[in-house]
Parts: C-alpha cells; structure tokens; sequence
C-alpha cells in the first residue's frame, strides 16, 4: 500500500538555486522601500510637529508679554531676546507683524524646506 502523499517517483520538486536567490532579492528590496517610506513619513509628521508647537510658543509668549507689559511685543526679536523663543530659522520663516499695542499682532509660520 503506498502513501498518498508520497511521490510516485520519491522525489520532491526541485526549485532552482537562482529562484530562492532571486525571491531573496525581491524581498530585501521590497523591506528596503517600505523602511524608507516609512522613515520619510515620520520625516515629514515631525516638520508638522515642530511647526505647530512654534506656533503654541508664539502665540504663548505673545499673550504673556501682553500680560507682563499690558502691550504686545513690537517685533519677532523682541520675544527672542526677552522671552527666549528659540527656532530653526533655516526651515521656518515668521511673519510677524504688529498691528498696534493693544491689538494682537498677525503671526504666520512658513515651512522654507521640508527635509
């Protein structure tokens, strides 16, 4: 009686050593690519993380001076070099422009790069 998963002939097929070479390629390349979108997307989450919490310190050190000073800051250094805002100036540009001292001043954040 003979099993009924055995072969006829007692041999398994035979895959070439180029084709487990080749999928091994395929498949290295392919985790590649998803690796590196992957990183680029996490990239570009970051840049939107970074600008949005420089625009939460603008907005935060313009509503502090205004309550310390009972006037808006007059311009982007003055927040600078008194209330320590810090930014990457190769990547964001900030409009800033002051209105009058008693009125919120216009604040805009402009990605100049994504890396």
């Amino acid at each position: 009686m003979s099993n009924r998963f055995e072969r006829k002939d007692n041999q398994m097929p035979q895959i070439p050593d180029r084709v487990y070479r080749l999928i091994s390629i395929l498949i290295f390349v392919s985790i590649a690519v998803l690796f590196f979108f992957a990183v680029d997307a996490t990239g570009k989450n970051s840049i939107s993380k970074q600008q949005e919490s420089l625009e939460n310190a603008l907005s935060r050190d313009i509503v502090q001076c205004y309550a310390i000073e009972g006037r808006y800051p007059p311009n982007l250094e003055y927040l600078e070099d008194h209330y320590g805002l810090t930014y990457d100036k190769t990547t964001f540009y900030v409009d800033y422009m002051p209105i009058a001292s008693n009125l919120y001043p216009d604040v805009t954040v402009i990605l100049i790069r994504n890396n």
